[in-house]
């Protein structure tokens, strides 16, 4: 650099000189030449005496040679003092200086450049080397002695060309002070040469390598994130969609493998791999009808293996549609659905019509549990959408068969303001309307009294929708009441039956039951039913109740019954009970069967009939079954009563009257006023207020 070059009043005159200037910027730790240079005609020192670190130069050479005057010397070399010099401080770079220092070296160092225009150059660009003296090369330097040289690049850089690429080193012109004027270069740095920029194609291919490098390990999700990069920078290329696209199916995600591959699949359409991949994402989601077409696009055909899964999945969904269109059994529809849904992908959601035609299928079989899948099932349709019609439709339905009316109307209104046109709602919103409707009217008449056309409006609502098993369960049995109070027991009881069949978890309708098995005098039939019950719902104490009622009607029936011996009802008078024994007496009489041998036991059989129901008490005692009780049972170490009702046996008691041990009053089941808890003290039956007589 010229910076810390010598300014002399002298102009060089040749490249010796030049280079002797230049020669104070190298290292003064070479050893100089011991001789001088032999050639003093141009007045210069020889380079390798200027070189040199160790001895001063000669007095005759300095008087020989007249100093030129200097303007300055803060940085010039003298010979007497390069022994002397040490290593460079690298505080003295000019960039660490003032800036009027620095203004002040500028300056120089432009007057040494104006100095040495006379200096021959290299030739530029291939043009002829010339100066100031006529275009003619002046002389080579003569060279030191190769020990003696110093390292240097055969062309040497300036100031001006020393870089291609400037560096700043972080300095500024306007920082240093010095503003518009030219500031000292900064050292030369190494640098290397930066490398050639990456076009799009380039970069993509290169992020489609990583993003196969992470696929080939199983990391999908950077596998897709380097394909996305790729797909960015090339959105038109078809093999980084589909590089993409079979990321994303290995992770799982369906849906954007279709869209993507899709898209590869119109950029090229002939592609058989792109197109078999298309196939594989139509079948794992559910969607053989597009994957067979696929298939048939590419050329030459796939072989039977890779369109095997797509082919079964189309046969048995077309199965389960036309099992649903026949109406045949719902197993028919559920298992050819669960063969399709095994051939799904692995994480793929349930296709939306795959689970309207499971739907479908539940509720056609009509039990609690198959009610409850149909739910929920319309539920998880309706988490994806809110307004779908038709999950509102199946929620609706289901509701409906459950007897939750007022719901079901609400859905199937719902999906009407959501397609109004939607014929499966508005179909649905007439049946349960019009059932609805009967059913009240109905229920109207049978709490007037009006059994018979109560009855009518129930049969003519069964008609409304005969697959509803949970509406037209509970139809039946409001039906079963009307027939008991027309006393058409065994009607009410089928009637009981089916509605049972429909449902049989229907508690109501398995007691109605009982009650009409037991007004039909069937007994033994009633207790097996009301202990059925007492299975499904052991938590209702009043089951209890009724089976021991049954019970002792089952002990009742078991014995003669003087009633049907008289051939009189259960409610007869005292003279209707002597006008039947009367004439009866006549008839079955000894004397007027002579040769009859049963006719004596028939007579007996009236005598006694009679002698119990025309005494009152015996007539009580008969008719509430005390006479069956065993005391052991009632006053057993089970407990009072035993395995009858304390409070038949308390109604019991209270009806035998006059100065029995417990009070007075008639009573009894089918006599005067029955026991209360209500009435102690009262005379009515119960205790007396002093407490619990004994028996005398």
């Amino acid at each position: 650099m010229k910076f810390f070059s010598k300014i002399s009043s002298k102009k060089p005159n040749s490249a010796d000189e030049e280079d002797d200037e230049n020669s104070g910027f190298y290292d003064s730790s070479q050893p100089s030449s011991p001789t001088k240079s032999p050639t003093k005609s141009s007045g210069s020192r020889s380079p390798t005496k200027k070189a040199s670190s160790q001895r001063p130069a000669s007095p005759n050479s300095r008087d020989s040679k007249p100093q030129s005057p200097r303007t300055s010397r803060p940085f010039a070399r003298h010979p007497t003092d390069a022994g002397r010099r040490k290593k460079i401080d690298p505080d003295t770079h000019p960039l660490n200086l003032p800036p009027e220092q620095r203004k002040r070296l500028s300056e120089l160092s432009a007057m040494s450049a104006r100095n040495s225009m006379d200096v021959d150059k290299e030739p530029v660009n291939g043009g002829v080397s010339g100066g100031v003296n006529g275009g003619k090369p002046s002389s080579p330097p003569p060279q030191p002695p190769p020990q003696y040289q110093q390292p240097r690049p055969s062309n040497p850089p300036s100031h001006q060309t020393s870089f291609t690429v400037p560096v700043t080193n972080g300095t500024d012109a306007s920082t240093n002070g010095v503003a518009d004027e030219a500031v000292p270069a900064p050292p030369p740095h190494r640098s290397q040469p930066s490398s050639p920029v990456q076009s799009e194609a380039e970069q993509a291919e290169s992020f489609k390598n990583d993003g196969n490098k992470f696929f080939k390990a199983g990391d999908y999700t950077h596998a897709i994130e380097f394909y996305t990069k790729a797909v960015v920078l090339q959105p038109s290329s078809a093999t980084y969609l589909g590089n993409r696209a079979a990321a994303f199916m290995s992770a799982g995600k369906y849906n954007d493998a279709l869209e993507d591959c899709k898209r590869a699949a119109d950029l090229d359409p002939d592609n058989s791999k792109i197109l078999l991949r298309l196939a594989r994402i139509h079948t794992s989601l559910g969607q053989p009808e597009e994957a067979v077409a696929t298939f048939g696009r590419i050329h030459p055909a796939p072989s039977a293996k890779d369109m095997a899964p797509a082919k079964d999945m189309l046969r048995h969904v077309r199965a389960a549609q036309q099992a649903l269109k026949d109406g045949t059994a719902a197993s028919m529809v559920l298992y050819p659905l669960d063969m399709a849904e095994k051939l799904l992908g692995v994480g793929a959601l349930k296709p939306r019509k795959w689970q309207l035609m499971r739907g479908e299928a539940l509720l056609k079989m009509g039990d609690a549990n198959s009610l409850g899948e149909a739910q929920n099932i319309a539920m998880s349709l309706l988490r994806l959408n809110n307004q779908d019609p038709e999950a509102l439709v199946l929620r609706g339905r289901a509701l409906y068969s459950q007897g939750d009316n007022d719901k079901a109307v609400q859905h199937f209104r719902k999906a009407l303001s959501c397609d109004p046109d939607f014929r499966d709602a508005i179909k649905w919103l007439r049946t349960v309307q019009k059932l609805e409707r009967m059913k009240e009217d109905g229920n109207t008449q049978y709490k007037a009294g009006r059994w018979q056309a109560a009855l009518d409006l129930y049969t003519s609502a069964l008609d409304v929708d005969p697959a509803n098993k949970g509406t037209n369960s509970k139809i039946l049995q409001n039906r079963a009441l009307c027939r008991i109070k027309l006393k058409q027991f065994d009607d009410a009881i089928a009637d009981c039956e089916k509605a049972i069949s429909l449902d049989p978890q229907y508690i109501k309708a398995r007691k109605t039951k009982a009650n009409a098995l037991g007004l039909a005098e069937k007994w033994e039939a009633a207790v097996r039913e009301w202990k059925s019950i007492q299975e499904l719902d052991p938590e209702d104490r009043t089951i209890a109740k009724e089976v021991r009622k049954a019970e002792l009607e089952l002990k009742k029936s078991q014995r003669k019954d003087y009633y049907k011996i008289l051939g009189v009802e259960k409610t007869a008078t005292e003279n209707e009970i002597k006008k039947a024994y009367r004439k009866l007496a006549i008839v079955h009489h000894p004397d007027k069967n002579p040769g009859d041998a049963n006719a004596e036991a028939r007579f007996k059989d009236i005598s006694e009939a009679y002698e119990t129901l025309i005494d009152p008490q015996k007539r009580e005692r008969y008719d509430s079954g005390v006479d069956l009780a065993d005391p052991s049972d009632m006053f057993g170490g089970g407990g009072m009563g035993g395995g009858i009702d304390p409070e038949i046996l308390f109604s019991m008691m209270g009806g035998m009257g006059g100065g029995g041990p417990f009070g007075g009053g008639g009573g009894g089941f089918s006599g005067g006023p029955g026991f209360s808890f209500n009435d102690r003290g009262r005379g009515r039956g119960g205790f007396p207020p002093q407490g619990f007589h004994h028996f005398s």
